[in-house]
């Protein structure tokens, strides 16, 4: 028999559950408790919810035992009281007390104080430096699985496709829930609630959720970023003209028609941004297309020296698990590891022969690679536990080659896909662990084995023992590699409110093995909205004594806080004195301009809104060895005038026999 309540238009009818799953639900907004951070699964009706969890319980139990003592002595009711910041440290404290361990630092005067609870906050002389940010193209605006699953469970995730978590259970992740006991949380319900933003948001440049108008206003106004580097992403695969399976490229045009953001736009957003804040406020990434092919493209020629003539890269971006490598003219494009003397060097070469830039662009030489977030098939001994799906087996040998290059290793090599529960598992020996849990260094010390990243963070400590890792053919480090950096994009997001016992161990060990000053931070946004709830969630987190005290980590104080959140990448891209004052502080030369007034300047039509609308690159190209007084004539020329002619050297294959 059907449901009555289920008559044209209502909320039953709607619903895709069954009568009987219905009999189960309530309407949420029903639930008498609302509280600052979620306790509970709430569904669109798109799927069955899960129960509430025992610590979900307990979380919403001592939220509701404070907020009760503390309204009374503060005079207000208690939903006023959980609407503002006391409800916020409320519920830091009951979420340290469910996991038995303080994770968040915060203290019952904050319940009563916002003063108190603003004194532990980020301060806001701190200069925050984000190096890793996104933008996508105008001419893109498709919902982003990213976005769903940080924003969890609601309407905007299933408006935007995604109802259930993206990224659970799937990619070789084993399924289940976070340490919250949720199979999907939201990671930020004060910033990214089920209900706003939307995914993506209106098509427009101004208005689209990963656009560039919405980029301004998250990362600079809502935000205490000073700084952002605004990255690309070289992964896109080719589509036939006329439908057909999409395959590597096999030029750069090709490349490009599938990119979220082109170097060359990334250039022409950084422009736009710092021309309208009337100070650098962006940076931008050039992308590493490496091989022998890419120096000879049909169109640009060297696509390294063409992006130097044209973007003036600030640093590099390159992906190892990214179809980007091309052996030869012509040839699909593969992916590729550090240390590979055919493909990857000669890249290097190019950019190490156009050292003269780093007089304009101190950065340079700072090579940032993303590694790791690659599951499918990485576990150990798996098909795709190489290098080139982003295992760190190439970083001795390519760091150690190329002293003079800063290798900013992007989200610090993690190998879990978005959701680490594997990790989880791993560092407390739970079913489904994967051996062995712990690594022991090349000092006799051992630590939870968190696939990848442990490994990566003492081979750059200069203590990792070869073999350690049975699965892996890295070298030993015999010394520290002080060229080598742990970024945290993504990473901490992922982990600082779902899973923060991964993140203690995580932060602890970069700590331990690589030290404060080999860190630095990245937000990813726009992927999560605007940086400012990590940035703060950063700046409270601390790792739990007993953890602390058990792996000998190093404490995450404040002065390590300072240097990660932007003084060390201040450092590497060559910010001295006032530029490293935060946004606002006395003498700081960054200005917000006309900001606030974006949306006026990226109308369609606008030049902005054309270069993110076109191709990716100004046309007609112009091949970099056409370019009258580019580095490479001018090293051609140098090479006439040195008597040293053409490499008659071949590559590939002859025939010898028969």
């Amino acid at each position: 028999m059907t449901d009555p309540t289920r008559h044209p238009g209502s909320r039953e009818e709607d619903a895709w559950l069954s009568d009987e799953q219905i009999e189960q639900c309530a309407p949420a907004e029903t639930e008498p408790f609302q509280s600052p951070v979620p306790t509970r699964m709430i569904s669109n009706g798109e799927y069955m919810p899960h129960p509430q969890t025992k610590q979900q319980q307990h979380v919403e139990f001592r939220i509701k035992e404070l907020a009760e003592t503390a309204s009374k002595k503060l005079g207000i009711s208690r939903r006023h009281f959980l609407e503002g910041t006391g409800g916020l440290a409320a519920s830091f404290i009951a979420i340290n007390e469910a996991f038995g361990k303080p994770f968040f630092k915060v203290s019952p005067v904050e319940m009563y104080e916002p003063a108190a609870y603003a004194e532990r906050g980020t301060p806001s002389d701190v200069f925050v430096f984000d190096d890793q940010t996104h933008i996508v193209r105008s001419s893109t605006n498709t919902p982003q699985g990213l976005r769903a699953l940080a924003q969890g469970p609601g309407p905007v995730s299933a408006g935007a496709g995604f109802t259930a978590n993206p990224f659970n259970g799937v990619g070789g992740n084993p399924a289940g829930v976070d340490e919250l006991g949720s199979p999907w949380t939201d990671w930020n319900p004060a910033q990214l609630g089920p209900d706003s933003p939307p995914n993506p948001g209106m098509p427009t440049t101004a208005l689209g959720e990963f656009h560039l108008g919405q980029y301004i206003n998250r990362l600079y106004l809502q935000a205490q970023t000073s700084v952002s580097i605004i990255s690309n992403a070289n992964t896109a695969l080719f589509a036939p003209p006329g439908g057909g399976t999409a395959v590597p490229a096999s030029n750069i045009t090709e490349s490009l028609v599938g990119e979220i953001l082109t170097g060359y736009q990334t250039s022409q957003c950084r422009d736009f941004i710092n021309t309208l804040a009337g100070s650098t406020r962006a940076l931008a990434h050039g992308q590493i297309y490496p091989g022998p092919g890419n120096l000879a493209d049909p169109a640009f020629g060297d696509y390294t020296q063409w992006q130097i003539e044209f973007v003036q890269p600030d640093s590099w971006k390159g992906y190892n698990v990214a179809f980007a490598a091309s052996a030869s003219p012509g040839a699909q494009f593969m992916r590729w590891r550090l240390d590979d003397e055919a493909i990857a060097y000669p890249t290097y070469a190019i950019i190490d022969q156009n050292k003269g830039q780093l007089k304009k662009h101190p950065g340079f030489f700072n090579i940032c690679i993303h590694k790791g977030l690659s599951a499918n098939g990485t576990q150990p001994f798996g098909p795709n536990d190489l290098p080139n799906f982003g295992n760190p087996d190439d970083i001795v040998k390519a760091a150690t080659d190329w002293r003079q290059f800063n290798f900013i290793i992007y989200h610090s090599c993690i190998r879990p896909s978005f959701w680490v529960l594997q990790a989880l598992q791993d560092i407390e020996n739970l079913p489904g662990a994967m051996p062995p849990t712990l690594l022991r260094d090349s000092h006799g010390h051992s630590v939870p084995n968190i696939r990848w990243s442990t490994q990566f963070a003492q081979i750059a400590g200069g203590k990792y023992q070869a073999g350690a890792e049975p699965s892996s053919n890295s070298p030993s480090s015999h010394f520290p590699l002080r060229n080598v950096y742990a970024e945290l994009g993504t990473t901490m997001a992922s982990m600082i409110v779902t899973f923060p016992t991964v993140w203690a161990h995580l932060i602890g060990q970069l700590l331990y093995y690589m030290g404060e000053d080999h860190i630095v931070f990245g937000s990813d946004s726009l992927w999560y909205g605007g940086p400012q709830w990590q940035i703060d969630a950063l700046w409270r987190f601390q790792i739990p004594d007993q953890i602390q005290d058990k792996w000998k980590y190093p404490s995450l104080d404040h002065r390590a806080k300072r240097k990660i959140l932007g003084l060390n990448s201040a450092r590497l891209y060559g910010l001295d004195g006032s530029a490293r004052r935060p946004v606002g502080a006395y003498a700081s030369p960054y200005k917000q301009g006309s900001l606030a007034d974006y949306a006026s300047y990226m109308q369609p039509g606008s030049s902005i809104d054309d270069v993110l609308h076109g191709p990716g690159y100004p046309e007609p190209i112009m091949p970099a060895s056409l370019l009258p007084n580019d580095n490479f004539t001018k090293m051609k020329r140098n090479y006439a005038e040195m008597g040293l002619g053409r490499s008659n050297t071949r590559f590939g294959w002859m025939r010898t026999r028969g």
